[in-house]
C-alpha cells in the first residue's frame, strides 16, 4: 500500500488515502525495467506487458479513443467509471494524463467515503462527479441530471460468483501469493461473476447505443472474454476490440470494448492478442498491406501513384500529409468500381445506383460509408504501403478498396521491374 502511494505521488503527482480492508491498486511499477514508466512510451505492446493493470487499462483507453477519432490525440472526454472503489484510481490516473473528466459510481458507503476524500486530496472536485448507486440501479446513470453524453465507460468488475468461488480459486495456487489481497466481498464477488456484470452493461448498451461511444471492461478470466465476445456476435455488434494485459511472468488480464458507432480502432488496439491462437474471438482486421518495395528503390513514384489514383476518385474528402506520408479519405460509395463508372457514363440513378453500391446496405445521402487511411512506411529493409479501415460498418467495401488499390500499385511495380 505504501509503495502504491509513493509511486503515485512520484509518477503522477497524486495523493492517495486507503482503508486497510479495501483493494489497493498496483499502478505503475515496472519490475523488469527498474525504472518509472514514461507516460507516452512509443511501444504500445511494451506498455501493455510491463505495467500493472490499472495503468495498463488507461493506456489502452487512450489508444482506443485516439484511434477512433479524426481529431488530434488529447481531446477533452468524459468517462464513466463503474465501481470506482475507495481509491477512485481510474479517474485519478486518467485526469493526470489527459484533459478528461469523469462520472464515478459505487454502491459501497466506505468506498464512496474514501473516493470522495481522494478526489478532495487531489483538488479534482470540478472534474470528478461521484455518484452513490444501489445494486439494483442501472450501471449507466444516463438519466441523472446534468449527464448529457459519455464518451467511454470503464469498469473492473468482481471476478467471482460467490465467496466460496473466491476461496476455491485461492486454494488452487501452487504456492502462497506474493501479496495479500485486502479486497472486501463487495469488490470481489457478485452474482453471476464478471460475465453477468458485463452482460448487464451489454444489455444496457443495446438501449443506450451511441449515447456512449465506447463501452469497455477489464476481465480476469479468458473464458469470460470468450463468452462475452460470443454475446456481441449474437447481438450483431461487429465493431469491438479485445486485448491482453500481461504483468510480469504470471498475471494476465483481458479487456473488451464495443461500440455502435462507425469509427474503427487501430489494429494493435482492437486485436491485442495473438491471431493464431485467438482467431475466433478477434474482430475483423482493419489493416492490409498493399505493396512492398525493397530498400533502395525510390519512394516518390509510389506516393505519386497513390495521389493520382485516389485523387481521381469522387470521394467525399481526401487529404495527403507529405510530412507524415499518409492520406485520409472518406467516401459515400465504392466509387472505384466498374458499376460506379457505368452509372456515371449512363448518367442514371435507380437501378444503376443500386448496382454501383453492390456491397452491403444503402447509405443515406451525405453519410460516410468508408473512412480509410493510406500510409507509406519506410523501413531499413523495405518500404510498405498499408491501407487502414478508419470508419464504417461494411467490411466488403474496405476489402474492395484494398483490391482496387493493390492492383493499381502492382502495375507500378511491374513498370519499375
Amino acid at each position: 500500500m505504501q509503495l502504491t502511494k509513493t509511486l503515485l505521488e512520484l509518477d503522477f503527482g497524486l495523493k492517495l488515502d486507503l482503508p486497510a480492508d479495501r483493494l489497493c491498486p498496483p499502478v505503475c511499477y515496472s519490475p523488469h525495467k527498474h525504472t518509472l514508466l514514461p507516460l507516452d512510451a512509443a511501444d504500445a505492446d511494451w506498455q501493455y506487458q510491463q505495467v500493472p493493470n490499472r495503468h495498463n487499462y488507461i493506456l489502452w483507453l487512450k489508444d482506443l479513443m485516439d484511434t477512433t477519432s479524426y481529431d488530434q490525440p488529447g481531446r477533452e472526454l468524459c468517462g464513466l467509471d463503474v465501481g470506482t472503489g475507495a481509491s477512485c484510481i481510474y479517474p485519478l490516473l486518467g485526469i493526470s494524463q489527459r484533459p478528461w473528466s469523469f462520472v464515478a459510481t459505487d454502491i459501497d458507503a466506505q468506498n464512496l467515503s474514501y473516493a470522495r476524500k481522494n478526489i478532495h486530496l487531489n483538488h479534482l472536485g470540478d472534474r470528478v462527479r461521484l455518484l452513490e448507486r444501489q445494486a439494483a440501479d442501472p450501471l449507466l446513470p444516463l438519466s441523472e441530471p446534468g449527464i448529457q453524453a459519455i464518451n467511454f465507460v470503464m469498469m473492473n468488475p468482481p471476478f467471482y460468483t460467490s465467496e466460496e468461488d473466491m476461496l476455491s480459486s485461492a486454494s488452487k495456487k501452487a504456492r502462497p501469493p506474493m501479496s495479500a489481497c485486502t479486497g472486501a466481498p463487495v469488490e470481489m464477488v457478485c452474482e453471476g461473476g464478471e460475465v453477468a456484470h458485463v452482460g448487464r452493461l451489454l444489455d444496457e448498451s443495446l438501449v443506450a447505443r451511441d449515447r456512449v461511444q465506447w463501452y469497455t471492461s477489464m476481465l480476469g478470466k479468458l473464458t469470460s472474454l470468450e463468452a462475452l465476445v460470443e454475446r456481441l456476435h449474437e447481438n450483431g455488434i461487429g465493431n469491438y476490440a479485445v486485448t491482453e494485459f500481461v504483468q510480469g511472468n504470471k498475471t494476465r488480464r483481458w479487456a473488451l470494448a464495443w461500440s455502435f458507432g462507425p469509427m474503427r480502432p487501430a489494429e494493435h488496439v482492437a486485436r491485442g492478442m495473438k491471431a493464431n491462437l485467438w482467431k475466433k474471438i478477434l474482430p475483423l482486421s482493419v489493416e492490409t498491406e498493399l505493396l512492398r518495395v525493397p530498400a533502395g528503390q525510390p519512394v516518390d513514384p509510389v506516393v505519386t501513384r497513390i495521389q493520382e489514383t485516389v485523387g481521381s476518385l469522387e470521394l467525399m474528402s481526401w487529404s495527403w500529409e507529405p510530412n507524415a506520408a499518409r492520406g485520409l479519405g472518406r467516401t459515400r460509395e465504392n466509387v472505384w468500381s466498374r458499376a460506379w463508372r457505368r452509372k456515371m457514363l449512363r448518367g442514371q440513378t435507380g437501378e444503376a445506383n443500386s448496382e454501383a453500391r453492390g456491397l452491403g446496405e444503402a447509405t443515406a445521402p451525405g453519410e460516410c460509408r468508408l473512412g480509410f487511411e493510406l500510409r507509406v512506411v519506410v523501413g531499413r529493409t523495405e518500404t510498405s504501403v498499408c491501407l487502414g479501415w478508419r470508419e464504417g460498418h461494411d467490411p466488403l467495401i474496405f476489402e474492395s478498396l484494398g483490391g482496387f488499390l493493390a492492383g493499381k500499385l502492382k502495375t507500378l511495380a511491374i513498370e519499375h521491374s
